[in-house]
């Protein structure tokens, strides 16, 4: 645990995404040139970061967001989500221009898959002057995403020298200073495909294993249904199995995987704690449509585990 924010006001600062999703479940994917029903629509938050925020404080933790808002109704509306779930936005930026990230999620109901299509014309990057270092101290762990990563490179190597453990969500390589904030990004928690176009390796364990150096805690690679692998200090790249359940909607699993596992950090868990955990919580997540609705509390996480796992 980061020892100067022992008396932390926050668990989590988040500084990312936050976005306004639009969910249509359709019964199976659409076929070009043809006409089908919408089963049912359902407009929740999203976005990355603000995602994950939610999942922190749904499973009990204390989570701030540092982002940028303008004065519009979808920013009042995705702000509300966060401060509705419990999340404290007395940070947040007001800049007029700025906005959600808008989404459209396409859910195929038969097969429990999403497409995701988005515009992100608004989402305005909090310069990294704007965050202080102690709105840095006010909380254990940071959480960036790669949406913001020109400017949250600079916020990753300052909250290292702090000794604040930093938390990273990234999907691609495209955004602006994202390999730079991978490089102080100490819990570096990625996605097969883009483990896969860094190292060159497609098989998540060699990925693993070359995503890690000395100067991390963590890389971990994560896989859908096949799980995840981590690798920490002085030990063997380990695999995390996935748990089995029903799968009815995966938007916002990786989010939510995110969330939970730098909660479970900023508690004092070790890494196979927090990825274990991590992994429990996406998977009850998937159980109900929406990338919020099914985020568990974190009682309801320990009677999973205790079922599964007998621990």
């Amino acid at each position: 645990m980061n020892t100067q924010s022992a008396g932390a006001r926050y668990d989590v600062l988040g500084y990312g995404a936050i976005a306004l999703d639009d969910l249509l479940y359709l019964e199976h994917f659409p076929v070009p040139d043809t006409k089908m029903p919408i089963q049912h629509v359902v407009r929740q938050g999203g976005g990355l970061t603000a995602t994950a925020l939610v999942a922190v404080a749904r499973l009990g933790g204390r989570a701030g967001y540092a982002g940028v808002l303008g004065s519009d109704s979808l920013s009042r509306e995705a702000m509300e989500g966060l401060q509705q779930e419990g999340v404290d936005c007395e940070h947040v930026l007001r800049q007029e221009g700025a906005g959600p990230v808008r989404a459209v999620v396409i859910i195929d109901s038969s097969a429990g898959t999403r497409t995701i299509l988005y515009e992100a014309s608004h989402l305005t990057i909090r310069p990294s002057e704007a965050i202080s270092d102690a709105l840095l101290q006010s909380a254990r762990v940071l959480f960036l995403d790669g949406r913001i990563a020109a400017s949250g490179r600079q916020v990753a190597a300052r909250a290292r020298a702090l000794g604040m453990p930093v938390v990273a969500d990234v999907e691609r390589l495209t955004d602006a200073g994202v390999e730079e904030m991978m490089e102080h990004t100490d819990h570096l928690i990625v996605g097969q495909a883009l483990a896969a176009q860094v190292t060159g390796h497609s098989d998540p364990e060699r990925a693993c294993e070359a995503l890690w150096r000395e100067d991390r805690v963590a890389a971990i690679v994560t896989a859908g249904g096949c799980g995840s692998w981590y690798r920490t200090a002085g030990q063997p790249v380990r695999h995390q199995p996935i748990y089995p359940v029903e799968v009815v909607d995966t938007t916002g699993c990786g989010d939510v995987y995110h969330g939970a596992y730098a909660l479970q950090l900023a508690r004092g868990a070790s890494v196979e704690q927090c990825v274990r955990y991590a992994a429990a919580v996406a998977a009850l997540k998937a159980t109900k449509p929406g990338g919020r609705t099914g985020i568990p509390s974190h009682a309801v996480v320990l009677q999973f585990l205790r079922e599964r796992d007998g621990a």
